[in-house]
């Protein structure tokens, strides 16, 4: 037998990107929401739905498809995962052609939301493997892709509405993602078996060096660690998606800026995740995945308190700002963290599980927000309910820690005693 070849992991890395870049399209949902409601005569608020069960359905096949991910390993779940979602948009194009609402939910919300999940999670819990080192930087990078999509194909579909109208931009946008998705899937790969890198050691940040370091997704859930990360991500990002969902309303009635103004710091918003999801969790390989969450909490119990009484107009944006990156850098740090307490043996079905935080806190989080302002009529209650959410946060990720602290110290005392 020839000895294998070892694939370049760095390509491994650019091919996630492309992957993420694909999908994460999804966050330029509002360029199509006006285009599309027109065509089935329907309020915004309805067609709003579609991005809602994509949401949700991202989560739910993360959750239930992430054994499988691991099973049939990341070309195969990766390809999976460019068919359904260009299946899913190329459907949307022929709801709108036939000028069927419940198609465009069937095909955006539920086939697309299930390409969403498989292609989330196939290229971060294959980077986790490929990146011992630099876990945060590798799927930080990769998430990155995610954040910043909405900044390329954002343009790109306003353009394609206005010059080939709505069904044909579907059917454009639909063939590009699935060519995108499956060619950058061909080169995914597990490392081989016993894969290291020379010279490595394991930080004690971030490696739990103890017999729970590889857990199956069975053991995992039988953990108070799970409960404690999954709860974290879901006020994390609760809080992330209401502020992001309620930016420019709120940006017009605090510092009174027009809807075309409120709209030009909106697409800045995507540029502070993107750059959040990498600085955050490449910052996490240094000081340790979980101080980077407690920093995340204790910022922003302050942020959604005073944010409110802020009238300063470039210290409002700089708190908005650095929010946004803390929601960006939350999921980008999570994959690596997942891999940091239940090991790389069933990764993909464990970071999976956890994502599903993410599908429901995309329905939660603005309905918090929706209910709240319209029976208090007022935005400081509203952003307070948010902060009081990130003290529980906050007390969480402090018995996270103690547990990480404790866990490292039994194993120095089982290899010391040895």
């Amino acid at each position: 037998m020839g000895i294998q070849k070892i694939k370049n992991r760095w390509l491994i890395a650019v091919s996630s990107i492309g992957i993420h870049l694909s999908i994460g399209s999804v966050y330029a949902y509002s360029v199509m929401t006006n285009p599309v409601k027109d065509i089935f005569g329907v309020e915004g608020s309805v067609i709003k739905w579609a991005f809602k069960i994509t949401i949700l359905i991202l989560g739910l096949s993360a959750a239930f498809l992430g054994k499988w991910v691991e099973k049939v390993g990341p070309k195969t779940s990766g390809t999976t995962a460019g068919i359904f979602y260009g299946v899913g948009i190329l459907g949307a194009g022929l709801s709108v052609q036939l000028e069927s609402l419940p198609l465009f939910f069937i095909s955006y919300g539920v086939i697309g939301g299930i390409g969403l999940g498989l292609g989330y999670i196939t290229p971060v819990s294959t980077l986790v493997k490929w990146f011992p080192d630099k876990r945060g930087l590798a799927t930080g990078m990769a998430i990155m892709g995610f954040g910043f999509a909405a900044l390329i194909f954002g343009p790109i579909m306003a353009k394609l509405f206005e010059s080939v109208g709505v069904a044909s931009t579907f059917y454009i946008l639909g063939t590009i993602y699935t060519i995108l998705i499956v060619s950058s899937a061909t080169y995914l790969e597990k490392p081989p078996v016993g894969y290291t890198l020379v010279g490595y050691k394991e930080s004690s940040h971030n490696q739990i060096k103890t017999d729970m370091a590889n857990l199956t997704v069975r053991e995992a859930v039988k953990t108070s660690r799970f409960y404690y990360i999954w709860i974290m991500m879901f006020i994390n990002t609760s809080c992330g998606i209401a502020l992001i969902a309620a930016a420019s309303p709120m940006l017009q009635q605090k510092l009174s800026y027009t809807p075309m103004e409120a709209a030009a710091i909106v697409g800045f918003i995507g540029v502070f995740n993107g750059l959040g999801r990498l600085l955050w969790s490449t910052l996490s390989d240094y000081v340790g995945r979980i101080n980077v969450y407690i920093i995340f909490f204790v910022f922003q119990i302050a942020a959604f308190y005073f944010l409110p009484f802020i009238s300063s107009e470039s210290m409002f944006l700089i708190i908005l700002f650095t929010i946004i990156t803390m929601y960006g850098g939350g999921h980008a740090t999570l994959p690596a963290f997942v891999g940091d307490l239940f090991g790389t043996k069933e990764l993909g079905a464990n970071y999976g599980l956890i994502l599903a935080s993410w599908g429901f806190a995309g329905l939660i989080g603005p309905t918090i927000y929706d209910v709240v302002l319209a029976k208090t009529d007022s935005l400081e209650i509203t952003l307070w309910v948010f902060s009081l959410l990130f003290i529980v946060a906050l007390v969480i990720s402090i018995l996270m820690k103690l547990q990480i602290t404790k866990a490292y110290k039994i194993q120095k005392l089982v290899v010391a005693s040895a």
